[in-house]
């Protein structure tokens, strides 16, 4: 996406509503002392640490997102891979604490950092990285902006690396782990442009990423009506448990959705009829959504942005 790209009404360009408020779930507050902050066994090899809900700072890493592997009878795959270098490596140590075997693969969920600039502490694994399809024009778009605001968040030395997928998923794809078969989704525009999940076929637990938010409020950087389209997809896929990309390691898939699925609607009804108003989007990032201020943490970092986002998209329909 070009830097010059033309302004809004409200007079942000196009970067700023991507960058400005750098989506820092889309950079992450936690020490590695912080209570919870392990992988535990969520599934018969599955391993999830649960990220904090927080923002990025000196001290954590990045370290904000869930993330964990899975081990198969011939090789691991790793869930997602940290928000930075020095977080990839954190977890690739505690692969190796608990298995020896290759790990064969590394998932890139999404464009955020937080989800994906682990990767390269897996470089030397030589791991096919999955992805969306979408993925790689997305990295070339705001990868190198990333790694610079982490460089200077917690120094080019932990920061990280841009990653590119070389498993591209275009609709659908298949992993076997050796008696373990992952199932990938590309999905359509919802949370980003190149959203991916994962199903895991021997326990059923879906891996939604960030198009699952639970207690974390989620961010919008994609399309407010794409993801509600994409919510349903993922009711249809039948999983009754999940590992959201934020929240606890493990939920019940249904009230989460539901939870979701009420903050969407909120946020894309409300944002119609401030539009159908004429009321000025410095209005409507002060009064869209308020209902929801006590359900989430971080609200007040993120709503306002997830309306000005929701504008971009509804004031067109």
């Amino acid at each position: 996406m070009r830097a010059d790209a033309s302004r809004s009404r409200w007079g942000t360009t196009r970067r700023d509503a991507l960058f400005g408020g750098l989506c820092l779930c889309c950079l992450p507050t936690l020490g590695r002392s912080a209570e919870g902050f392990d992988l535990q066994e969520v599934g018969p090899g599955i391993f999830i640490r649960r990220g904090p809900d927080a923002e990025a700072t000196p001290a954590n890493n990045d370290a904000i997102a869930n993330i964990g592997f899975i081990v198969g009878d011939e090789s691991v795959l790793v869930t997602e891979s940290g928000g930075s270098l020095a977080d990839g490596a954190w977890l690739r140590g505690e692969i190796r604490k608990r298995t020896d075997k290759p790990i064969s693969h590394v998932v890139l969920t999404h464009v955020h950092p937080d989800h994906c600039f682990g990767a390269a502490a897996f470089a030397e694994d030589k791991p096919v990285y999955v992805g969306h399809h979408a993925l790689r024009a997305a990295l070339d778009a705001r990868g190198e902006y990333y790694r610079g605001r982490l460089a200077e968040i917690l120094g080019a030395d932990r920061a990280g690396s841009v990653v590119y997928p070389t498993l591209e998923v275009t609709d659908d794809a298949e992993v076997d782990l050796g008696g373990r078969i992952l199932r990938f989704t590309a999905h359509g525009a919802a949370h980003t442009n190149c959203d991916l999940s994962m199903r895991d076929a021997a326990s059923g637990i879906l891996f939604p990423a960030d198009l699952l938010f639970v207690a974390r409020i989620p961010s919008l950087d994609g399309s407010l009506v794409g993801w509600l389209k994409e919510v349903d997809r993922l009711r249809a896929m039948g999983a009754t448990q999940a590992v959201p990309g934020h929240g606890p390691r493990l939920v019940d898939v249904a009230p989460a959705l539901d939870d979701l699925t009420r903050y969407l609607t909120i946020l894309r009804d409300e944002t119609r009829k401030a539009i159908a108003a004429d009321v000025p989007i410095e209005k409507a990032v002060q009064t869209v959504g308020q209902s929801e201020r006590d359900r989430w943490v971080l609200f007040d970092t993120y709503n306002g942005r997830n309306v000005t986002q929701a504008f971009k998209e509804l004031e067109w329909e």
